[in-house]
């Protein structure tokens, strides 16, 4: 078995995975997701917290006898597209990644440096940018000819899915929709393209700095009545919501 053959099944099986938590999430393989709706239903508690620029995400999993809880980080100076990506790719590590409990990522590289991480960009990509959805938004002339996927289309596309164009990009790519050099070309100024194209700019702006969602603050007094924090990780804790304490 070649080492291409091995990568496309395995990423098939990947995909396969995405589609089914689709499934149990409620979503076909063509509607685009809301994520923070999504989190919100998981039960994901989830900060969204300025880091530094090769500090995508974290995301931790506590396993007790009576419950499972699940938290993710998120860096709030990468634009919200590529914030939706990271959110993705932490879902793969807290509900498909085998005997998981704890990672600091760095998303949309698609690198086969580290198994998992391979693992869970591309879930990412196929959770958020399902096959169907994206044949659906492309015209037919448009997939007849070589590179013929127009710009707005590009635009569309990724409006449509709230993605990053990196991971658009990708998976255009591995659909053999675009070649390296239009993949390249595409790349360039996503923002500047929506300018000029007459679409929103906020997905590719930064955002969401200090929001939360979940009970992140409940869970942190649970923890601390429950003697299984001090007092002063408490107040760190609670300090990341914008508590200030006297």
């Amino acid at each position: 078995m070649s080492r291409h053959f091995s990568i496309t099944m395995k990423n098939k099986l990947i995909e396969k995975k995405a589609l089914d938590f689709r499934q149990k999430q409620g979503l076909n393989g063509r509607e685009s997701i809301h994520l923070e709706s999504l989190l919100q239903n998981l039960g994901v508690v989830t900060l969204f917290k300025p880091m530094s620029t090769n500090f995508s995400g974290m995301a931790i999993k506590v396993s007790s006898a009576e419950e499972i809880n699940r938290f993710m980080l998120v860096n709030s100076n990468h634009t919200l597209g590529r914030q939706h990506f990271t959110i993705c790719h932490e879902l793969y590590h807290l509900f498909i990644q085998e005997h998981f409990s704890f990672a600091t990522c760095n998303t949309g590289t698609f690198s086969g440096k580290d198994k998992e991480e391979y693992n869970a960009d591309i879930f990412a990509a196929y959770l958020l940018m399902p096959h169907d959805g994206i044949i659906n938004l492309v015209g037919w002339d448009e997939i007849d000819v070589k590179d013929g996927i127009s710009m707005e289309t590009v635009l569309k596309i990724e409006q449509y899915f709230s993605c990053s164009r990196t991971a658009l990009v990708f998976r255009l790519q591995e659909l053999g929709l675009i070649s390296k050099e239009y993949a390249e070309k595409l790349k360039a100024n996503p923002k500047n393209d929506a300018i000029l194209y007459g679409f929103d700019t906020k997905l590719y702006e930064k955002g969401n700095a200090d929001r939360y969602l979940g009970d992140y603050g409940l869970v942190a007094k649970e923890l601390y009545d429950a003697e299984k924090i001090s007092e002063s990780h408490y107040y760190e804790l609670m300090s990341d919501l914008g508590v200030k304490f006297e």
